[in-house]
Formats: structure tokens, C-alpha cells, sequence
């Protein structure tokens, strides 16, 4: 289904980083503060927690996922990522945050975030958040995330964008799609749904479901549901929890490959003046209509 939101010129964006685990920078395995108090007890050099965080930091960067501002770190920390550096300017301002919002979170952000210059903060995060804090996590293994979007019986549906182009589009269906419990989301073409927009978009949640990049002949099992203007009335249907639900790009709908592969067409309302929803927009609608109507969830 074709998007009528705020457009963005094509943009060919390259594999993603590796899957590989990134060490957390201390032989013990330790990250954040916490660590770098035990070295210093230790007799390890004079060394400052902030020149300490900025060189892991810059050693790290390059294969990680960058989690800036505080939902994001607050959200890879729910969700188990492995996160080997956290750095902002103001710890005292950083941790009322987290009293205020989430306490939950307060124990181990006060355990990894360490304190560096607005200067060298500004060095290491190109667009800073407005909560002066960033992050980085090691990639989940994409064996694990297949392995999960292959396991069956599936108890929630996988959401599919089919060759999106719009990053902060692609960011917001992932953040929909771990507030619905989907199993997974999957991405075709070439945009990365790991790239540092999509992970900006999705506000940390990545972590919190399974997100690959994968053809169309590699999509996981499943019942196939595919948005179309032409589909059949969503409000007739009932979503299996199994299904694979799939939307077209923001610009030119489902792909030919795509839609021949489709057991469903299904269609979102919407009255006769109106050309098309926003990606994310017909994603909630989906999954809201997926669970209202019974879905695992419900």
C-alpha cells in the first residue's frame, strides 16, 4: 500500500554492522562505571572514567548499534541488550531522568553511563538527543533472530515491509511492532533496519523483537497477508497469530514478487477521497485490528 506521508529521495543503504559480539572493553567482561571503579580499586592506572568510556567508545563504534537518548537506552536495557559503553554530560541530570520515568531502569543506568565533556560527547553522537545521553549495544545474532522468526507454532504475527525506503518510517513500524508483541520484523530490498535512523525511529526497541533483512523466498512460515488497495475488507477477516503481514513501500505498493506470493490481499478502510495511509499508520491499524479481533495479545 502506497504512502502518503513526508517523502525522502531513494537511499541505497549498505548491509548494516556485523553480527559479531563486541567484548565490553574490561577482561571481566564488565561495562560502564562500574567496571572502571573495580580497575581503578585494582591498582589499574590513573585513568579517567571519561577517557576510558571515549576510547571504548571509538574502538567500538563502528560495529555497534548506537542508542541515543535516554527510551532508547531505557528500552535496551529492558530487553537484555549487551551494552559495553554508555556516556552523557550530566549523571546527576541522567539519573533523575531515570528516577522520574523509568525506575525500574535507574540501577543499571547508574551502572553504565559515565560522564564526559559536552566537547567529546558532541565528537562521539553526530546528532545529539536533547537527553545528552547515548549508548552503544552489541547487534543481536541474526542466526537467533532466524531462528526465531522460523520456529512454529507462532504464537504472533511477523510484520514484512516490502522494499521501504522511508527510515523513520521503517523506526516507527518496528516501535508498533514490539508494542503489539509481533514476533518479528522484516525488512526486503535495501534499506538496513538496523541503520542508526531506523534504531532512532524505533526509540531502542529493536532489542525487543526479532529484526532482519531477508528475500522474499527466505520470509518466514506462515499464512501470508499482503495490504492492497484491491484486498478484501480487513474488517471481514481474522488474523491468525501465525500470519505474516505484509506492507508495500511508501512509493510504489507491494512488489510484483510479493504480491504473487500472497494468500490474502486485504484492504484498511478508508473513504473514496483519500489516495493512501502512512506505512506505520496501516501498520497499527493491522495489528490493533489483529488483536481486537483475538489476537495472543488480546
Amino acid at each position: 500500500m502506497n504512502e502518503t506521508g513526508a517523502r525522502t529521495p531513494d537511499e541505497e543503504i549498505g548491509a548494516g554492522t556485523p553480527d559479531e559480539e563486541i567484548g565490553a572493553g574490561t577482561p571481566d567482561g564488565r561495562s560502564g562505571a562500574g567496571a572502571q571503579d573495580d580497575e581503578r580499586a585494582a591498582g589499574a592506572p590513573d585513568v579517567s572514567h571519561g577517557a576510558r568510556a571515549v576510547r571504548a567508545w571509538r574502538q567500538l563504534a563502528e560495529g555497534s548499534v548506537l542508542l541515543d537518548g535516554f527510551h532508547a537506552l531505557k528500552h535496551a536495557v529492558r530487553f537484555q541488550a549487551r551494552i559495553p559503553v554508555a556516556v552523557t554530560t550530566d549523571r546527576r541530570a541522567a539519573l533523575a531522568l531515570a528516577d522520574e520515568l523509568a525506575p525500574d531502569v535507574r540501577e543499571a543506568v547508574d551502572a553504565l553511563l559515565v560522564e564526559v565533556p559536552e566537547a567529546t560527547f558532541a565528537s562521539l553522537v553526530v546528532r545529539p538527543h536533547p537527553t545528552a545521553m547515548a549508548a552503544l549495544a552489541v547487534r543481536p545474532s541474526r542466526a537467533a533472530h532466524l531462528e526465531t522468526l522460523a520456529r512454529t507454532p507462532r504464537t504472533t504475527p511477523v510484520v514484512v515491509l516490502d522494499n521501504p525506503r522511508n527510515l523513520g518510517n521503517a523506526g516507527a513500524v518496528i516501535r508498533l511492532a514490539a508494542g503489539f508483541g509481533a514476533t518479528g520484523v522484516v525488512t526486503t530490498g535495501t534499506l538496513d533496519p538496523w541503520h542508526p535512523t531506523v534504531v532512532r525511529g524505533g526509540a531502542g526497541l529493536h532489542f525487543a523483537t526479532a529484526v532482519e533483512r531477508l528475500t522474499v523466498d527466505e520470509l518466514p512460515p506462515g499464512p501470508l497477508f499482503a495490504l492492497d488497495p484491491e484486498g478484501e475488507d480487513i474488517r471481514g477477516l481474522k488474523l491468525p497469530d501465525d500470519a505474516v503481514l505484509a506492507f508495500g513501500s511508501e512509493r510504489s505498493g507491494l512488489s510484483p514478487e510479493l504480491r504473487a506470493r500472497a494468500d490474502h490481499l486485504v484492504s484498511l478502510p478508508m473513504r473514496p477521497q483519500v489516495s493512501s495511509y502512512n506505512l506505520a499508520t496501516s501498520v497499527a491499524m493491522t495489528l490493533f485490528h489483529w488483536s481486537a479481533t483475538g489476537g495472543a495479545s488480546a
